[in-house]
């Protein structure tokens, strides 16, 4: 599995200004848009789009979680032990806090391709609504403030992303998350583009199966 969508996964912390990507990081998946549905399950809806290279896909995905917002977020925002729950995650590591935002790098050892590292800043905010709040995160790369590449190890250069966390009903969320990444390295683009929409549901199997944890329990509300 080759876990192309995963840097999408990281912490998110709050920035003012924010880049068009952010400001598209919603819920909405319109056809005027480009977006045509690729695969739908009972768990998670996944559209795609022609990307900047007209190779590599642009993904959102939405499905439920059953758990408050604020439950999900703490979650998505425990960035550091993602290696111990996250499907091919092996090191996560936070360079420094830089202003209102994070710089993090994670290193992901997929089964079937050399591992894949790759330094992010990443951004968040969010807004009360009539039940609970809505939580928005943004990232993009910045491998000029992470490690220098290793050998062996194949150095992501481009991975836009982000959440929106809306609450649908006091004790469930609605997610949304947005990606367009290129893994790096001769994977040809129809595999990597085939095993983004695994790698979206195994992501969204894992944050179902993390935020039952009690250690989430204070963020209920």
């Amino acid at each position: 599995m080759l876990c192309r969508v995963l840097p999408g996964l990281m912490s998110i912390f709050l920035v003012g200004g924010w880049s068009s990507y952010a400001m598209d990081s919603s819920s909405s998946v319109n056809a005027e848009d480009g977006w045509k549905l690729a695969i739908e399950t009972k768990d998670v809806a996944i559209y795609s789009r022609p990307g900047a290279d007209s190779r590599l896909k642009e993904f959102r995905a939405i499905g439920p979680i059953d758990a408050p917002t604020g439950a999900v977020h703490a979650v998505i925002d425990d960035f550091v032990n993602y290696p111990k729950f996250m499907p091919c995650t092996t090191e996560c590591r936070l360079i420094k806090r830089d202003g209102d935002s994070i710089v993090g790098y994670q290193r992901l050892s997929p089964k079937i391709c050399a591992d894949r590292d790759y330094t992010l800043r990443v951004w968040k905010k969010s807004w009360p609504v009539s039940d609970g709040f809505v939580f928005m995160s943004h990232w993009t790369t910045a491998n000029e403030l992470g490690p220098a590449e290793k050998k062996g190890v194949v150095r992501v250069k481009i991975c836009d992303g982000g959440w929106l966390l809306e609450p649908d009903g006091a004790t469930k969320t609605r997610a949304t998350y947005s990606v367009y990444t290129d893994s790096g390295g001769v994977i040809p683009a129809f595999i990597a583009n085939r095993a983004s929409q695994t790698g979206i549901s195994r992501l969204f199997a894992a944050l179902r199966k993390q935020v039952k944890n009690p250690k989430y329990a204070a963020h209920q509300l």
